[in-house]
């Protein structure tokens, strides 16, 4: 992406007297400097919301169906924000995916959430813009963890899109027959097309990285290569996990034929594999090609399934507002764990602070005949523990 070039947002105001003639001011060399120091800020924190901007925003941003928008509407694609150059084309071709790439991204959110409740850094939005704030800008595990997830997110609400019938350029799965699979069972029904959601999820998330034109060996285009491998590793995630299910027919259950077809897994499946992958994910550095190589030469080279990340990891700690990192003050812990959610280490050793709360839970169900549970609502005092 070409860089933008700062334009004078503030002109010139000229001071004139009371019959209308200019007067004349003299401005010392240390005012200049400030003026000068205050609009490179301006225009610094300008470049910085638009390159902080994402398309994981569309998973935050609801969004209505293209057919829904009335004749003479402002088209789709202009109110998306977040779109990169390459991101909003491809808005306009097939403006019936981009509700599904907005559950992609609110999926893939929502797991990177669940994975990391009991991590210091629990994968926290803090705006509807960057989503996951300047935490974003720095190369860690964390990131491409986030890049990772939300890629395979909308591998899957794609894929499964195509099998329901909601996109015009793609249906069921066309995947060909497993060699293993019995001969006197059918390779039919309707599945995940988990092959078109992987080509369009790969043609869309990677446009914003592959458009860039950075020096190669900069650490801007280090970033877009880690950035572009761990979309990969997302997408081939959903890709390798999808299995064959199966469905039996015959009379009275006997399941003497059976019909299968290609299925997505689960997604908390995949969340649970990436977040492996994020466990053992390697460190990289630019070598003299200008393409990634080992930090450490001991280990073997990640493959295209592995993560891959070139900074450390920020200190999540404690609240910092150039790192993005906001902390664990205020955090829960559990007090007799000795893991990551404990207290000890959740609140890196500051301490918590104790409070009792009541927990309200469904209890004493019973099933009533015809056809209905009923439970009763109990309620209990339990402690609760809180980092300082």
């Amino acid at each position: 992406m070409p860089a933008l070039k700062p334009q004078s947002t503030f002109p010139a105001l000229k001071r004139r007297t009371m019959d209308n003639r200019p007067v004349r001011t003299k401005r010392t060399g240390a005012v200049r400097h400030l003026l000068l120091a205050a609009a490179f800020l301006v225009c610094s924190s300008q470049l910085l919301m638009v390159d902080a901007n994402s398309w994981w925003s569309l998973g935050l941003t609801p969004m209505q169906r293209p057919e829904m928008y009335i004749i003479g509407a402002q088209p789709l694609c202009s109110q998306l924000s977040g779109l990169s150059q390459g991101q909003r084309k491809l808005c306009q071709l097939y403006q019936d995916h981009m509700t599904y790439i907005g559950d992609g991204a609110k999926t893939g959110i929502k797991e990177c959430q669940y994975q990391f409740r009991q991590r210091r850094w629990n994968c926290s939005t803090v705006d509807n813009t960057s989503v996951f704030g300047r935490v974003m800008q720095i190369g860690s595990r964390e990131t491409a963890f986030t890049y990772a997830i939300s890629a395979a997110g909308v591998v899957n609400a794609v894929s499964r899109a195509c099998r329901e019938g909601e996109l015009s350029t793609c249906g069921c799965s066309r995947a060909a027959r497993p060699r293993d699979l019995p001969r006197d069972w059918l390779w039919g029904g309707c599945g995940d097309n988990v092959h078109y959601g992987y080509r369009f999820a790969r043609e869309f998330v990677d446009a914003r990285e592959r458009e860039k034109n950075y020096p190669r060996g900069s650490p801007e285009h280090a970033r877009m290569l880690m950035n572009l491998h761990n979309n990969e590793a997302g997408r081939q995630a959903v890709y390798n996990l999808a299995n064959v299910a199966c469905k039996c027919h015959g009379v009275s259950g006997s399941c003497s034929l059976k019909t299968c077809w290609l299925q997505l897994a689960d997604f908390r499946r995949v969340g649970e594999f990436l977040k492996e992958k994020y466990d053992s994910a390697a460190a990289m550095r630019v070598g003299r090609k200008g393409k990634l190589e080992l930090l450490d030469k001991r280990f073997n080279p990640p493959t295209t399934q592995d993560m891959v990340y070139i900074d450390p990891s920020p200190d999540y700690c404690l609240r910092n507002e150039t790192t993005g990192s906001l902390g664990t003050q205020g955090r829960l812990c559990n007090k007799t764990s000795e893991g990551m959610d404990g207290c000890e280490l959740m609140c890196c050793g500051r301490g918590y602070d104790q409070f009792k709360t009541y927990k309200h839970e469904r209890c004493h169900c019973k099933f009533h005949w015809c056809c209905y549970v009923k439970c009763k609502r109990c309620t209990t005092l339990v402690d609760q523990f809180v980092c300082k």
